[in-house]
């Protein structure tokens, strides 16, 4: 076991007669490792990208809430009847008529 140790650390493992069994090893070990690196880069900048959506869905429905709460604000009949006054119109004191049309009969 302290030979095996001592060629590793030595660096004899690598130009042995059998080095190409250690190369092998060493290659697939590397892939491994380069695939597993990039495996979480990649799952990162999908983690960014959903608390960035997030982030901008809750602004989007903040805005959202904020022009609803002022759309119902300018539809109050306060609001509209003084904005018609303003330019000069009223409300009207007479209430609205309906208007029945009957179909004419044809001989």
């Amino acid at each position: 076991m302290k030979k095996n140790i001592y060629s590793i650390l030595r660096g004899t493992f690598l130009v042995s007669d059998d080095s190409f069994k250690n190369w092998r090893m060493i290659l697939f070990i590397s892939v491994l490792a380069i695939v597993m690196i990039a495996s979480s880069h990649s799952a990162d900048k999908k983690v960014h990208e959903i608390a960035r959506l997030s982030n901008e869905a809750k602004e989007l429905r903040s805005a959202f809430i904020d022009g609803r709460g002022r759309l119902m604000e300018l539809k109050k009949e306060s609001v509209v009847s003084a904005k018609m006054k303003e330019k000069g119109l009223k409300t009207s004191e007479v209430p609205p008529q309906k208007i029945k049309v009957k179909p004419q009969q044809q001989n």
